[in-house]
């Protein structure tokens, strides 16, 4: 009986600490975030942006990002453009208030990483990879990341036009442990 209780028990342990390992350090987002635009045609910032963040350097596959950007904070330095922005034929911030992204998985790569999901803008989702980098910075980090969007894709717009096609986004993510 007590090498039953003692197998049981270096097993009960075994599991804690392999469930320990696996599991993704969770980072708080903080107010430094920057998430930018830009075309050849208009360039601005979105000023409001949340959500969870859970990621290991060392084992990616455990990470999950679950993040939203409020299409109402959109700023491009000229009110009426704002307004355009968030009216019917581009964001239509009313019905659609929110762009979100959802991970599905992540990959080391050459220069960083990359993580894998669903990007939902204006009611249309797509799959969607990001690259990105991450730095560690005393009990912070920063994550950035560039890529490029095509606005057609998630009928921003209409397709042709005065604005590009493609739309570059550069993203500043700076966490502190949570």
């Amino acid at each position: 009986m007590k090498k039953l209780i003692f197998s049981m028990a270096t097993l009960l342990a075994f599991t804690a600490v392999f469930a320990f390992t696996v599991l993704a350090q969770n980072w708080t987002i903080t107010d430094k975030y920057s998430i930018k635009f830009s075309s050849s045609e208009v360039a601005g910032i979105f000023k409001t942006f949340k959500g969870t963040i859970a990621f290991d350097d060392a084992n990616p596959a455990t990470s999950k990002f679950d993040v939203t950007v409020d299409v109402a904070s959109i700023n491009t330095g000229n009110g009426l453009q704002n307004k355009h922005a968030k009216g019917e034929e581009w964001f239509d911030a009313t019905k659609f208030p929110v762009i979100k992204f959802t991970s599905k998985k992540f990959a080391k790569t050459a220069t960083g990483y990359s993580v894998t999901g669903d990007l939902q803008i204006k009611g249309v989702t797509k799959e969607f990879t990001i690259p990105f980098t991450f730095k560690k910075a005393g009990t912070g980090a920063t994550f950035n990341g560039s890529f490029t969007v095509n606005r057609s894709d998630f009928k921003i717009g209409k397709p042709g036009g005065d604005v590009a096609e493609q739309i570059k986004i550069d993203v500043a993510v700076p966490v502190t442990k949570g």
